[in-house]
């Protein structure tokens, strides 16, 4: 009997131990992969944050259209995400991506999206900003199947886009030059842009929202690991365009333009993207620089003399803040990773090009058909509010007339 319950405790004790070493390996494990995506959260609020504060309040820089800027905002950012989940489920990515993931993900079309938008702000009645995200959206995750995860089999290879150089900045500044083309009117060609004191250091502020979370832009999504080593990439790019554009600003145009300012500073963060967690600390701050002379020169010299060759406006200057920076960004990539298969880097860039023109010139001759705005830049077209102060002030006005 002794014997017997001796065995039962020995027994018991092995199991004990054995049980506690399992579950000791596997808790640890879970609470690592919630920490994780709890860590990824807060970066999609990051994001989310720039999407709608930072992208937002970048382009009230229209003087009597902020009202409709912010409102267009609003209106992108919350049909992208749903939309891009609706494809997921349907041709997910991998069943091994997690819903924060899926988020994230979601944001990065609709941080392209308002890229997009940013080259015809202005000329667009508020449906077809709509309009505009549900065809945008299937066309982002057809290139981004295609060079990031090797669909239709047109890249071979590993294509270096960690921060969405390539895919998000690019894809989405060219795709808006293609809705430009297609439906910028000589009336609006002929429309000048106005801005003032206010719309510009409204514009200020979201370029400083933008610039102060692109470093959690870059690294949603990359290895626990390296998260800081993307961070630091990331500020310093930002800190190397921020300076170079204020010397180039003052070298090109004499004094410092709020143009300049508020976007130009944002192309170190658009350029490193792509070699954002594999760059030296000093390499990402040359991208930077490099990347504020580029954006600078495009923003003071290229773009009104494109402007008038080509008769089309881009309203926001997403070539000049997000293309060029974009490609720039690709092509550091070729220079900056060791063992890179130049084949695929170059191929990502020219299918992105070829896909993004083809579908913004298709998507505007589509966004055409539902008409044009009676007068572009202005808030009043479509906003209550600016008729019915004044009609309200003459009434005042009469009213105190009457009284005399």
């Amino acid at each position: 009997m002794k014997n017997c319950l001796k065995f039962v405790l020995q027994l018991s004790t092995i199991l004990l131990i054995v049980t506690g070493t399992a579950l000791a390996a596997e808790i640890p494990a879970t609470n690592l992969a919630a920490l994780t995506d709890v860590q990824k959260y807060e970066r999609a609020i990051h994001i989310m944050a720039m999407l709608l504060v930072g992208f937002g309040f970048l382009m009230v820089f229209v003087r009597k259209y902020g009202r409709s800027a912010l409102t267009a905002t609003y209106l992108l950012v919350s049909i992208s995400i749903p939309l891009y989940f609706l494809k997921e489920s349907y041709h997910g990515v991998g069943t091994a991506t997690g819903v924060i993931d899926k988020l994230i993900l979601a944001e990065f079309a609709a941080a392209s999206l308002l890229i997009c938008a940013g080259a015809v702000l202005g000329r667009m009645k508020m449906h077809q900003y709509l309009l505009l995200g549900l065809i945008f959206v299937p066309f982002y995750a057809l290139n981004e199947w295609i060079v990031l995860n090797n669909g239709l089999g047109l890249i071979t290879g590993k294509v270096v886009d960690t921060g969405g150089s390539i895919v998000i900045h690019a894809f989405g500044a060219i795709f808006g030059l293609g809705v430009a083309a297609s439906m910028t009117t000589k009336e609006e060609y002929a429309t000048p842009i106005e801005c003032d004191d206010t719309s510009d250091r409204y514009s200020l502020l979201g370029s400083m929202v933008l610039w102060v979370f692109w470093p959690s832009f870059c690294a949603a999504l990359v290895a626990p690991a390296d998260v800081p080593r993307t961070a630091v990439n990331v500020i310093l790019a930002l800190c190397g365009s921020t300076l170079a554009t204020y010397f180039a600003s003052v070298k090109l145009r004499g004094k410092i333009s709020a143009a300049d300012i508020a976007n130009a500073t944002l192309a170190g963060g658009v350029a490193i993207g792509s070699t954002c967690d594999l760059a030296s600390p000093g390499t990402a701050f040359a991208i930077g620089i490099l990347a504020g002379v580029v954006s600078t020169f495009g923003f003071a010299v290229i773009q009104a003399k494109l402007t008038d060759l080509t008769g089309k406006v881009d309203t926001c200057g997403v070539f000049y803040l997000h293309g060029l920076p974009g490609m720039l960004g690709g092509i550091a990539a070729l220079v900056v990773v060791s063992g890179i298969n130049f084949t695929a880097q170059l191929t990502a860039m020219v299918v992105t090009i070829v896909i993004a023109a083809f579908a913004g010139l298709l998507s505007g001759k589509v966004i055409a058909l539902l008409g044009e705005r009676a007068e572009p830049y202005v808030d009043s077209e479509e906003f209550e509010g600016e008729e019915t102060c004044q009609e309200e002030l003459q009434e005042l006005i009469a009213e105190a007339d009457l009284s005399r």
